[in-house]
């Protein structure tokens, strides 16, 4: 049978060209550089290893920021100022000219997100080069408030800027009343479910979570650019004691992704008609093969359940029947490892085994090479692509996830040009068929005996600070609630299993109480 490319969309297809990555290890905050001049930084390393340098940035015709913690989370807001333009201070940095500035809305997703849309918009001739990048400084940020050193990172120089994502908040108001809106207090519940579904215990499934941990972290130690570059063993990583905390039960310190550091990263995607334009050599493009973007039911209270992701099997199977290829066929992986229960849910819904040969990160992962932000695909994106111009011919996987388990990106890379134009099926589709998932019904408030679906006790800097649970009622709908707050009962919950306890739940008009028996 004869192709049926044609040289306009041999042309257009999309090609990353540039990847650049710095960690910033500057023990003097005024000396350091603040995460615009590390974006800055990270954008002449990507169009340096372009080999076109200068000119591939006065080529660009977007730019596209992925959003800084700072502007994310309250627990991270900058007290030295604020970027109010970050794509337009950023290109004057660099001398460009885009005609689209973009800012995006929060999620690890993002950065594959900006790609494949970028990628879509270089398909359609809308674009000839586009930008991807970020930064955060928030190890600069913390040193300099124990320091109580005033920086200055403001700038405001006008202009308007695209949103892109979504700007709808990951937790309910049911949610954050009990105390459920943070990263740290989701995806341990997510674990203790991963376990139920197993059918571990508690100091099997710790070991557990150590092992396929230190998998990471082995990788991180071998990496420059990783900020902990230890290499833990399991025994380390499941073993809470001092400087290895539990946060939240069971994760200790050295099980989450490690948000202060300075890091930054780019990505530069032209199309192939602007990479032959600016003399690019072929031996630095790497072609999106594949990609898909979904997201399960928004609110973790409405989830299918606590240990399985709809939305990340149904993204995954699009993107490889978009590349035409199968896991098998895949040489390099990278799973997105905020925690390791988002490492477990991926594996399971691409049918990977934990131990695969290949390994599941190729940077180390967000608690070792660092969890910068929204940002770090960006960085397992750059390193992915390093590891395939080095293995001409092979395919990698890079997956994405923000908020809790909730929205998801996948990108599936080679070096050889794919085989059919680049043209991914409508994200809405696939987003329409997600949408009806079935799911347990959800009571604001509830009343009655009950059971424990999943669990975790949070901690402070002295110890147990507070639980929080979903549960079922008799008739299996679903609810949200605390324990009393009892110190004696937080800590039999971590040394005792209490998925499936039973109990009775109460509310007050507002909260739920659950008291088990």
């Amino acid at each position: 049978m004869g192709s049926t490319r044609s040289a306009v969309s041999d042309e257009r297809t999309p090609v990353l060209v540039g990847c650049g990555q710095v960690t910033q290890r500057e023990s003097d905050p005024r000396a350091a550089l603040a995460p615009l001049d590390l974006m800055a930084q990270a954008a002449r390393l990507a169009a340096d290893d372009s080999g076109a340098g200068a000119r591939l940035l006065q080529a660009l015709d977007s730019i596209a920021v992925i959003r800084l913690f700072a502007d994310t989370a309250p627990r991270f807001a900058c007290p030295f100022g604020s970027y109010a333009n970050p794509p337009r201070s950023l290109a004057h940095r660099l001398g460009a000219s885009p005609r689209q500035l973009v800012y995006t809305h929060p999620g690890g997703n993002m950065p594959q997100w900006c790609i494949n849309r970028l990628g879509e918009a270089v398909a359609r001739g809308e674009i000839g080069a586009a930008l991807v990048v970020g930064a955060e400084a928030l190890a600069t940020q913390k040193a300099a408030q124990r320091a109580n050193i005033t920086l200055d990172w403001s700038e405001a120089p006008g202009g308007s800027f695209e949103a892109w994502g979504v700007a709808r908040r990951g937790w309910s108001e049911v949610e954050d009343l009990h105390g459920a809106r943070a990263a740290i207090t989701m995806y341990p519940m997510f674990e203790h479910a991963i376990r139920g579904h197993l059918g571990r215990g508690l100091a099997e499934h710790q070991q557990a979570i150590g092992t396929l941990l230190a998998r990471f972290a082995a990788v991180a130690a071998a990496n420059p650019l990783a900020d902990r570059r230890t290499g833990y063993s399991a025994e380390q990583i499941a073993t809470p004691g001092p400087g290895n905390a539990l946060i939240a039960h069971p994760y200790t310190r050295l099980m989450s992704a490690n948000a202060y550091i300075d890091q930054g990263a780019a990505l530069i995607l032209t199309s192939v008609a602007r990479a032959r334009q600016l003399g690019i050599p072929e031996d630095r493009w790497v072609y999106l093969h594949g990609c898909a973007d979904a997201h399960d039911h928004w609110f973790v209270s409405e989830r299918r359940d606590f240990h399985s992701s709809p939305a990340m099997q149904r993204v995954f199977q699009q993107a490889f029947a978009m590349a035409g290829t199968t896991l098998d066929q895949i040489g390099a992986i990278d799973v997105y490892s905020c925690f390791a229960s988002a490492v477990e849910v991926a594996c399971d819904a691409l049918g990977l085994a934990p131990d695969d040969p290949r390994g599941l990160t190729v940077t180390g992962g967000l608690p070792y090479f660092g969890g910068p932000g929204n940002n770090y695909v960006t960085h397992s994106i750059a390193e992915m692509a390093q590891r395939l111009r080095a293995s001409p011919g092979m395919k990698g996987l890079v997956t994405a996830n923000g908020n809790y388990l909730t929205k998801h990106s996948v990108g599936i890379y080679s070096t050889e040009p794919p085989q059919r134009p680049f043209a991914p099926p409508d994200p809405a589709l696939l987003q329409a068929e997600l949408d009806r998932v079935p799911h347990p019904p959800f009571a604001p408030l509830a009343e009655g005996a009950a059971t424990i679906e999943t669990y975790t006790v949070m901690h402070d800097g002295k110890g147990p600070s507070g639980a929080v649970l979903f549960g079922r009622l008799a008739d299996g709908t679903r609810f949200i609630a605390n324990p009393p707050p009892d110190a004696a009962l937080w800590a039999e919950m971590q040394t005792q299993d209490f998925l499936g306890r039973r109990g009775r739940v109460s509310h007050d008009g507002q909260r739920n109480l659950f008291v088990p028996v």
